[in-house]
């Protein structure tokens, strides 16, 4: 039998109004979770939700054009990329 994979856990406390407090209780009913479970839902979907557009890069339209214009018709070479080139190849061909 494997060993058992011991989970850790921290705790999060918060203050909150007596009527946010029904609120959340009413609807954790409605969905026929535990507050507790509610509340882990609702933090970790919001939580996903700001560090997913954090992360997303927008650009504007002008942006967008310049961006695809260099990948369509990229800048020629220059001295230290074709030097980094030489030196993949013979780090590849040295293995």
């Amino acid at each position: 039998m494997p060993p058992a994979i011991a989970s850790t856990t921290a705790r999060l406390e918060a203050r909150i109004s007596t009527d946010l407090h029904a609120m959340l209780k009413r609807a954790a009913e409605i969905q026929g979770r535990t507050m507790t479970d509610f509340v882990v839902a609702a933090v970790q979907t919001a939580a996903q939700s700001a560090i997913e557009q954090a992360e997303v890069i927008r650009l504007t339209l002008a942006d967008q054009e310049c961006f695809a214009q260099a990948l369509l018709s990229p800048a020629p070479p220059n001295a230290a990329l074709k030097r980094a080139f030489a030196r993949r190849s013979k780090l590849l061909r040295a293995e």
